[in-house]
């Protein structure tokens, strides 16, 4: 028994004693309990834990991933604020400032076929499908001298008719066209174009495309001319993302008031024609590229971009042989001119 109480007591550590003065005197205070270290044994284990961990991951990750930096996520988001989708309202108030610009660039903008009255607009404008204003304006005035009225055309020897045409392509498919629509004005609409677009695309060869032509340039009734200039632009700018014409038509007639939509169409027509051209526009040289979401299409390089002007743009004639009187440009060649 004495042994195992001396045994006992020498395991029996007695903390220090650390002496404290104040002011009641000297005090005898047990120093702090030492605080245990971790066994080695248990970090050993969390380290290969979390080594783990990591190795689990990296066999779930595709192989040549790497983890994405914190840095470039905070840069992500803050680019995916600055690309906030623009608003209808914000859209429409773009498109608005667009057509006023175009309208100071082009205060001179006009249909770019010759006429002289409704039946010669409307002629012109069948002929001119596939091909340019130019070839048209220099095979009307024989179309004209040999078939001045409906009667006239109606009348036609359809061969003779062709070869008259036949410069602007679809020669046949056209005369056909013209002298079916001349047999109908004739027939019922008493000799007269008739000015009402329901009436006009009962005609044969005349849709809604040309009826607006018609309607707007020869009668002044507003109306929306969808070509493939215009549809080009239109999705260019973020105004419709629509392919359909008359869906086109709808979409851009919301947009404006009705009174726009005809020197509209000119604008944007002669805006596609002389600087933003389908394969390479001029984006370096566009007086409306700071409202434009597509720029950087084209050509930004302001030299190289003034070397792609068409027309009075690029100091070049016009398409029509008789221009407006305010045109800036020169006219263009007549037949047999390039």
């Amino acid at each position: 028994m004495g042994e195992q109480a001396a045994s006992r007591s020498k395991k029996v550590t007695k903390r220090p004693v650390v002496a404290q003065s104040g002011s009641a005197g000297t005090k005898a205070v047990e120093a702090p309990k030492a605080v245990k270290a971790p066994k080695a044994g248990k970090a050993a284990k969390t380290v290969q834990a979390k080594r783990a961990v990591k190795a689990a991951r990296a066999a779930e990750a595709p192989k040549g991933a790497e983890a994405p930096k914190k840095t470039n996520g905070a840069r992500a988001n803050r680019g995916a604020k600055a690309a906030k989708p623009e608003s209808h309202l914000a859209m429409v108030r773009r498109a608005r400032r667009i057509n006023r610009e175009l309208a100071e660039l082009y205060p001179y903008a006009h249909p770019e076929l010759d006429f002289r009255n409704p039946f010669e607009l409307l002629v012109a404008t069948v002929l001119s499908a596939q091909t340019t204003d130019l070839r048209v304006n220099q095979t009307t005035p024989a179309v004209f001298a040999a078939y001045p009225t409906p009667e006239d055309m109606a009348a036609a020897v359809p061969e003779e008719l062709e070869e008259i045409v036949r410069p602007t392509g679809f020669f046949r498919a056209k005369a056909k066209s013209l002298i079916g629509l001349s047999a109908a004005i004739r027939d019922n609409f008493g000799g007269e174009v008739p000015g009402r677009l329901p009436d006009l695309v009962t005609l044969p060869g005349v849709g809604r495309k040309t009826a607006n032509v018609v309607l707007g340039n020869a009668f002044g009734v507003p109306g929306i001319t969808v070509d493939t200039h215009f549809g080009r632009l239109v999705r260019r700018w973020k105004w419709t993302e629509q392919e359909d014409p008359e869906k086109v038509e709808a979409e851009i007639g919301a947009i404006f008031p009705k009174s726009e939509w005809t020197m509209l169409s000119h604008r944007v027509i002669f805006h596609g024609r002389r600087i933003c051209h389908a394969r390479k526009p001029a984006c370096g040289a566009c007086p409306i590229a700071p409202l434009c979401p597509a720029y950087g299409e084209g050509e930004t390089d302001p030299e190289k971009a003034r070397k792609l002007l068409k027309y009075e743009m690029g100091g070049r004639p016009g398409q029509r042989l008789n221009p407006p009187a305010d045109y800036p440009g020169k006219p263009a060649p007549g037949p047999g001119g390039s």
